[in-house]
């Protein structure tokens, strides 16, 4: 908000207006959004909890404020990435010149769990493979942009950056108007809209497919189904005939076109992938393949989420589009890499370690945060597996004024926007961005304890 001493342009009017509130009407204020959030439904499943498992993701009323020419920057820079990424999975699946050419390891990408040997030579509806991604951008010091990781797979948040945004707009309702803030409230058409182009029919059956209730996104999964107007389903809802995908109905079955898919992989199809999962449904896979149903995002896309893949998506936009990356990565250690990995061993205090292939803050170590036996575990670990990690550099996040018991502090933010790639490329003109919460963490992991905030993205 600030840079020195002085109030940032975006945030001027945002200041003034926040100095006529007094700590009580701000603590007030912040109650009646945890209230709503609750009264809403808005919670999460947090696993391996012994307090229980459903949590509110706690809503801090400042917002988070990007004006036009900063967005126009984020919003480049992920179209640019989303449409090498494409072209990137489609040609590991087919030709694999990327490989040929020496760009990328083959060992590097055939050892990765999510390169999936069913999806080799899969043509997926408009050549379309990550329809819905939720790439983590993060903002240094100096006020530079970069790209975290691309969550390709499930990218989850979306319902609650809609969500915080109808409770922000009742605590400043005067604001949005004044500033000239961007509205996200088009998302849900804006998916359906996607979704439907993926199909031929003139009319298409869309579904949510939800693993269940006790998901920790399973609220999302509800609320965009509800929000879409399309029926939320799990795998027992659907059955497989001649190759084709229905729905169990009052009125009997009835033939589905298009699945928004909430399912990993591999739990999508026993037949196929792993033969223990009770939420698929047995012979999606081959109705997939033969066209007669579309699945966002495509089997087979989660290999550009591998942690290890991401530090090449520079040379991947190279590669296939002959430009350099408009935003770009946080510079990364493979542990696969012999001398790389020495390095990792040696400085593993001053670096953040994670695992390629996990996701919500776990598997994950911030060196400078961590004790000693935390840093000798993770260098058995990383020892052990080198391919299994990467490490990057701790870098000093921007901070949001956040409330807390205290007062406004700053607090540690990062930034998810949401992609749509359909008949072309749209990003949504707001993102959810996540806080620590705690006082000088880095973590903002919903699941790891963080919190969120409304982003305002101003119009030019």
């Amino acid at each position: 908000m600030f840079d020195q001493q002085n109030c940032r342009t975006p945030y001027a009017e945002f200041k003034n207006h926040l100095q006529r509130f007094s700590k009580k009407k701000l603590v007030q204020l912040q109650d009646s959004a945890d209230k709503a959030q609750m009264s809403m439904g808005m919670t999460f499943n947090v696993y391996h909890d012994n307090q229980g498992i459903e949590k509110i993701l706690h809503l801090d009323l400042i917002p988070r404020i990007i004006s036009g020419s900063e967005w126009q920057i984020i919003e480049k820079g992920l179209i640019q990435r989303i449409t090498a990424l494409n072209k990137f999975i489609d040609d590991l699946y087919h030709d694999r010149a990327i490989l040929k050419a020496g760009i990328i390891p083959e060992e590097l990408v055939l050892s990765s769990s999510d390169y999936l040997q069913p999806c080799i030579g899969l043509k997926p509806p408009k050549d379309i493979w990550c329809h819905i991604t939720g790439s983590d951008i993060v903002r240094d010091k100096s006020g530079k942009f970069y790209v975290l990781e691309d969550n390709l797979r499930c990218p989850s948040g979306v319902s609650y950056l809609l969500e915080n945004r109808e409770i922000i707009k009742q605590a400043f309702p005067q604001l949005f108007s004044d500033l000239g803030v961007r509205p996200v409230s088009n998302y849900s058409g804006m998916l359906l809209n996607m979704l439907q182009h993926l199909s031929d029919k003139p009319n298409p059956t869309v579904v949510v497919l939800t693993p269940g209730i006790y998901n920790s996104a399973y609220f999302e999964h509800s609320y965009l189904a509800q929000q879409m107007g399309v029926e939320l389903v799990t795998g027992q809802d659907l059955i497989i005939k001649d190759k084709r995908v229905y729905m169990q109905t009052t009125k009997g079955l009835r033939q589905v076109d298009v699945i928004y898919r909430r399912i990993d992989d591999t739990f999508l199809d026993p037949l196929t992938f792993n033969p223990g999962s009770m939420l698929g449904v047995p012979g999606i896979f081959e109705a997939y393949k033969a066209g007669n149903v579309a699945l966002a995002n495509a089997p087979g896309t989660g290999v550009a989420d591998d942690k290890a893949i991401y530090t090449y998506v520079p040379r991947i936009i190279e590669f296939y589009l002959k430009e350099d990356p408009i935003i770009e990565n946080v510079p990364t250690y493979l542990c696969s890499e012999k001398e790389d990995l020495q390095y990792v061993i040696d400085n593993i205090e001053e670096l953040v370690v994670k695992e390629t292939n996990a996701a919500g803050g776990y598997g994950m170590m911030i060196g400078p945060k961590a004790s000693k036996d935390e840093h000798d575990k993770f260098r058995k670990l990383v020892k052990a597996d080198p391919r299994k990690y990467i490490a990057q550099p701790t870098l000093s996040l921007s901070t949001v004024p956040t409330i807390t018991e205290k007062g406004i502090a700053p607090r540690h933010v990062d930034l998810r926007p949401y992609i749509l790639y359909g008949e072309e490329i749209k990003v949504l003109p707001g993102a959810l961005t996540r806080v620590a919460l705690v006082e000088g963490s880095l973590v903002v992991n919903s699941s790891q304890g963080g919190g969120s905030k409304d982003t305002w993205v101003l119009f030019d």
